[in-house]
């Protein structure tokens, strides 16, 4: 058999080509970056040529590591179903679930004691990242995500269809009475999620405020934190209706208006060989019928 470089320096650099950033791919492989830059330096040693372009923080493909990558990677996978298929029966039913907090805290993890009822040998690792559509066979069997397409090569099933919320303090609303003008709007602070900008241009644009000229835009990565400052009178959350019904927090209100559709909705995703998994589908038929 030929020699090959350590598994671990493969690992290395599949997940940096993955996530493009050496820190990222660090911290996915619970490793420090230093630690992850040798093993990159001993896989292009062992290769005898470059595999990236450095950028600053940022690590990209070039051209041979690009053609390594697309050769690799079906062979990685492959690996991994085949270590998996002879994993111990008693710890075969393991999901390794992407998750969005506020869905998880939300709409989830109340539920889940019922799973557990229906099946107490199956165990759920949770990852709550974004983006848990681009690790879908990689470190993650499925995922909960938040999006407005989904490729067409995984099976998904949407959980939801929204209206966006302005969300805010039950003081502010107040404050703002039933039909705040367009100068009282633009002294105010929205709250954005990172992941959810379309809401904002969308809510806007259906109440006629296109060119609205507001005072501020903190943006967040955490729906959770955004509700937060919503309710300490940080500003006015651009959020979902099920957001606020779900949180059951007293202390925020929905700003008065029409109704807006958003064009975010939650969805199930995996590959389409993951459904052959026990554990995906155990979770996928018990979620799509319990209709969080």
């Amino acid at each position: 058999m030929r020699q090959l470089p350590p598994l671990r320096s493969l690992e290395a650099f599949v997940q940096v080509a993955r996530l493009g950033s050496a820190r990222a791919a660090a911290s996915e492989l619970a490793i420090s970056p230093s630690a992850l830059s040798r093993r990159i330096a001993s896989l292009e040693n062992f290769m005898g040529k470059k595999l990236f372009r450095r950028q600053k923080q940022l690590l990209a493909l070039n051209k041979d590591g690009t053609a390594l990558y697309q050769s690799i990677l079906p062979a990685f996978k492959a690996l991994s179903d085949a270590v998996h298929s002879h994993q111990d029966s008693q710890n075969a039913l393991r999901l390794r679930l992407g998750v969005l907090p506020l869905f998880g805290s939300q709409r989830l993890f109340p539920r889940l004691p019922e799973l557990r009822k229906l099946y107490p040998t199956l165990h759920i690792d949770i990852n709550s990242s974004t983006h848990g559509e681009d690790k879908l066979g990689d470190t993650l069997d499925a995922a909960i995500v938040l999006t407005e397409e989904i490729d067409p090569e995984l099976h998904a099933v949407r959980l939801d269809e929204n209206y966006i919320y302005a969300i805010a303090s039950s003081a502010l609303v107040e404050k703002l009475g039933e039909n705040p003008s367009r100068k009282t709007m633009e002294r105010q602070t929205f709250l954005i999620h990172n992941d959810m900008p379309e809401s904002f241009i969308q809510w806007k644009k259906e109440l006629g405020f296109d060119d609205l000229s507001e005072a501020a835009v903190d943006r967040f990565d955490s729906g959770a934190l955004m509700l937060e400052a919503a309710a300490q009178g940080l500003g006015i959350a651009i959020m979902h209706d099920n957001h606020l019904r779900n949180s059951q927090d007293n202390r925020l209100a929905k700003l008065p208006g029409k109704m807006v559709k958003s064009p975010y909705s939650y969805w199930f995703v995996c590959m389409p060989s993951a459904l052959e998994m026990r554990a995906v589908r155990l979770f996928h038929d018990w979620l799509v019928k319990a209709a969080l």
